[in-house]
């Protein structure tokens, strides 16, 4: 069974070296502690969300939290290229549970997109309670997936905004793709970025009821490719986790 994993803050693991110790103390350090029990010659990850690992050993539980032995500090590079999910506000959570399943299948950042469809609506206070939501969703889906890079949780955008977003990755080189029931080309017929190359693949996901006529004209306008998952219709909550599944294979992410 692998290491459960743990959550420092981005830089707390910077002098971290092997040989040494580390407390791991906090709501992190009682989760580990108190909730799972963790005890003496067990082996604990913790990640910093930006690459680095560091894989210990408990040495003793206390109340100030899980003093580790250092084995090993990991520092592991950003997949390349980027997967970025364009995840449409949704109702019923459905947009959380896309954003939660992607983040378990690998993806780098997501954008909330205010889709002229979209039932739900970020504004004001709304918008920033919603935002740390999505924060805690693919947190904790990281730590579920054993990832050592929490994913991007970009502020929302409107259509306008999604626009310019999807041509400013066709223009540094990368691939925008929409999902849309009425494509006629499949995803994995479409030209995507090399294997390591520093460019993003851009997934648009829409709303229930569904990426408007004027919203795609203006994407496909922008560079984007309309392209289809196969011959079944998925929800909205489902198509993003399944689009970036086949990419990852197709870039090699999953080799």
């Amino acid at each position: 069974m692998s290491a459960p994993v743990f959550l420092a803050e981005p830089g707390a693991l910077d002098a971290t070296v092997a040989g040494g110790t580390y407390l791991l103390d906090g709501a992190e350090g009682r989760h580990a502690g108190v909730v799972q029990r963790r005890g003496p010659g067990e082996r604990v990850d913790v990640v910093d969300g930006a690459g680095v690992r560091l894989v210990g050993r408990v040495v003793h539980v206390s109340a100030e939290g899980v003093l580790l032995d250092v084995v090993e500090v990991v520092r592991e590079a950003p997949p390349a290229p980027a997967l970025v999910l364009a995840q449409a506000l949704a109702k019923g959570d459905r947009d959380e549970m896309a954003i939660e399943a992607a983040t378990e299948l690998g993806v780098d950042a997501v954008v909330p997109w205010q889709a002229d469809r979209s039932i739900v609506v970020w504004r004001g206070d709304r918008a920033a309670k919603s935002r740390l939501r999505w924060l805690g969703t693919v947190r904790a889906a990281t730590k579920q997936a054993r990832r050592a890079w929490v994913p991007d949780v970009e502020p929302a955008v409107d259509s306008a905004g999604l626009v310019a977003r999807a041509a400013a990755v066709v223009a540094s080189g990368g691939a925008a793709l929409v999902l849309h029931e009425e494509a006629t080309t499949p995803l994995r017929d479409v030209a995507l970025p090399a294997p390591g190359t520093s460019a993003q693949v851009l997934v648009v996901v829409g709303p229930e009821g569904g990426i408007t006529p004027a919203e795609l004209e203006r994407l496909l306008a922008a560079g984007a490719v309309a392209v289809r998952l196969g011959p079944l219709v998925l929800r909205t909550s489902t198509a993003g986790p399944v689009a970036l599944a086949l990419l990852s294979e197709l870039l090699h992410r999953w080799s």
